[in-house]
C-alpha cells in the first residue's frame, strides 16, 4: 500500500518515462520529520534510491510550496560547493499525482532532529560539525544570485518588510485562536527595522534538522521551501535560537544541540563573521523576528493538523503546537523586551 500523497502506479508510469534510471517496480516510503512539504524515499528494484517531494495535503499558502521553485533553487546552489542533493527530475502535471513534485539523489546520513539523535553523534565531531554549520551558512551567503540563476527568485531590497507582511497574512488566515502578542510583536517588528546591509541567497530554515550529517560534517542542506533573497542575518537570527544549550528550554520538541558537546552561540556567531565578514552586532533583532516568524509557520501546521489534512493527523498531539506558538511568541517579546 503506498503512503497518503503518492499514486504509485500513475508516478511509477511518469518515472518509466523520465526517469528510466530508476529500476522498477517502485516502493514508496514517507520520510517521518516533516510538517511542510511531503519527503518520500524512492526504492528502486535495483537496491537504489531517490527521493521524491512533493507539497503537503491541503491548502496551504503556495508560494510556500511551488515545486519548480524549491527545484531550481536546489538546481541552482547546486552548482557551487554548498551540499545539497543532486536534483534529476521535475513533474509540474498535477494530472500525475495530483501535485508537481520533482525528484533528486537520495544520500546518506544522519538528520539530527533532537538531543537524543545527537547524543549518537561522537563527542569528538561535534564541534567540527559546530564549525562547519556555520562556515557552510557564510557559504551559501557568499553565493551570487545570477550567477547559478537565482537572480529572479525574491526581490532583494527590503527582506524584512516583505516577510512582516507576508507571515502577518498567514497568521490572520491560519491562526486558530486569538493571541493579541503576536500582533503586537508584528508592530514592534516593523517598527524597528534595521537597516538591511547588502542581500544573499536566504536559506530562511537554516538547522541541523534540516541537514544530512556525517563524521562531523554537512552531507547536504535540505528543505529549501523557505528560500529567497534578502537579508542574511535572518538566518543567522534563525540558527542562534535553534542552538539551544543544554540548560536553555526550546520550543516544543527538542534541539539538537541540547545534547551538548556543541559550540556556544557566541562561538558560531564569531565564526560566522570572520568567515562572511558580516557584523552580527544586531543578532537579537533577527533572533525576535525568527521566533515570530516561526510561531506563524507553527499556527499554520496547527490549523492543517486541526482540518485533518496532514499525512500523520491521527498520531499527532496538537496541543504540543499551541504550546510552541506560545513558547515561540514569547520568546521574541524577550529578545525586544516588549511587557
Amino acid at each position: 500500500m503506498s503512503p497518503a500523497g503518492i499514486d504509485a502506479p500513475a508516478v511509477s508510469s511518469w518515472f518509466a518515462t523520465h526517469v528510466p534510471q530508476a529500476a522498477q517496480p517502485l516502493r514508496f516510503e514517507l520520510i517521518a520529520g516533516g510538517h511542510s512539504n511531503l519527503t518520500y524515499r524512492v526504492h528502486c528494484a535495483d537496491s537504489d534510491s531517490m527521493v521524491l517531494r512533493r507539497p503537503p495535503l491541503g491548502h496551504v499558502l503556495a508560494t510556500a510550496h511551488d515545486m519548480s521553485r524549491e527545484h531550481k533553487i536546489i538546481s541552482g546552489v547546486g552548482q557551487t560547493d554548498m551540499p545539497v542533493p543532486r536534483t534529476i527530475a521535475l513533474c509540474t502535471d498535477e494530472n500525475v499525482n495530483g501535485a508537481p513534485f520533482y525528484v533528486m539523489s537520495y544520500e546518506e546520513g544522519a538528520v539530527l532532529h533532537s538531543a537524543e539523535e545527537s547524543a549518537l553523534v561522537p563527542a569528538g565531531e561535534r564541534m567540527s560539525l559546530s564549525r562547519r554549520v556555520a562556515d557552510v551558512l557564510a557559504l551559501l551567503h557568499s553565493v551570487e544570485p545570477d550567477d547559478v540563476g537565482l537572480g529572479d527568485l525574491g526581490r532583494r531590497e527590503d527582506y524584512l518588510g516583505r516577510q512582516l507582511r507576508r507571515w502577518t497574512r498567514q497568521w490572520e488566515q491560519s491562526k486558530t485562536r486569538e493571541l493579541p502578542i503576536m500582533d503586537e510583536l508584528a508592530t514592534e517588528l516593523d517598527a524597528r527595522k534595521p537597516e538591511q546591509i547588502g542581500s544573499a541567497i536566504v536559506h530562511g530554515d537554516y538547522r541541523l534538522g534540516n541537514m544530512l550529517t556525517s563524521g562531523g560534517d554537512i552531507v547536504a542542506v535540505l528543505d529549501w521551501e523557505l528560500c529567497t533573497l534578502g537579508d542574511p542575518m535572518a538566518d543567522v537570527g534563525f540558527l542562534m535560537n535553534n542552538w539551544v544549550s543544554p540548560d536553555e528550554p526550546s520550543a516544543g520538541t527538542s534541539a539538537p544541540t541540547q545534547a551538548g558537546g556543541f559550540a556556544a552561540r557566541s562561538d558560531m556567531l564569531d565564526w560566522y563573521a570572520d568567515a562572511s565578514g558580516r557584523d552580527v552586532s544586531n543578532v537579537d533583532y533577527y533572533r525576535a523576528f525568527s521566533y515570530w516568524r516561526l510561531a506563524a509557520i507553527s499556527e499554520g501546521v496547527l490549523n492543517r493538523y486541526l482540518r485533518g489534512v496532514m499525512a500523520d493527523a491521527e498520531e499527532t498531539d496538537t496541543d504540543v503546537f499551541r504550546q510552541s506558538v506560545d513558547f515561540l511568541s514569547a520568546s521574541a517579546a524577550e529578545r525586544l523586551a516588549v511587557r
